[in-house]
């Protein structure tokens, strides 16, 4: 790949607030503000929310990609590989690569937060795991972790009592 497929136009893009792809995956309402398509593969920019009670993602642990999470309302559990922790608006995470992560709404109101993905790449395994729900897949772990593997990431073990 060539410096030349990686360039971002010489010009400004501007999302308007109702810009974007909006994929509902497994109860999570991802929309996808910016992807690699707009960013020369850069980074792909998510907001994502959650109803109380929903898991966002198990745990799990990325190879080649970097997430940086920014809640915006409500309250976001995350799960650090050590436990979990919550995190309210302004908190930030950062999950870089080899690091376990997961997310849920334990709370009781809805939670937005943005999600960062550096480089682009992971807006495609939402894509595909919305597809195949779309034409009839039930999306059960054992799915999800095969979509997980094409993009290099693996789930993390959860101690029992976990949710």
């Amino acid at each position: 790949m060539t410096d030349d497929q990686h360039r971002i136009p010489g010009h400004p893009l501007l999302r308007r607030p109702a810009e974007g792809e909006l994929l509902d995956v497994a109860g999570v309402a991802h929309f996808f503000r910016l992807t690699g398509e707009h960013t020369g593969g850069h980074f792909a920019l998510e907001e994502f929310s959650l109803a109380p009670g929903t898991i966002g993602a198990r745990p799990h642990v990325h190879e080649g990609h970097d997430e940086y999470f920014y809640v915006l309302e409500g309250e976001l559990t995350l799960h650090t590989g050590d436990g979990e922790v919550s995190a309210g608006p302004g908190h930030v995470l950062a999950a870089t690569r080899g690091t376990p992560h997961g997310f849920r709404n334990a709370g009781t109101v809805l939670t937005r937060a943005l999600c960062l993905y550096t480089p682009a790449g992971y807006e495609n395994y939402f894509r595909d795991v919305h597809a195949a729900v779309s034409a009839g897949a039930v999306a059960t772990d054992e799915l999800l972790a095969e979509f997980r593997s094409r993009y290099r990431t693996s789930s993390h073990p959860v101690s029992p009592e976990a949710p």
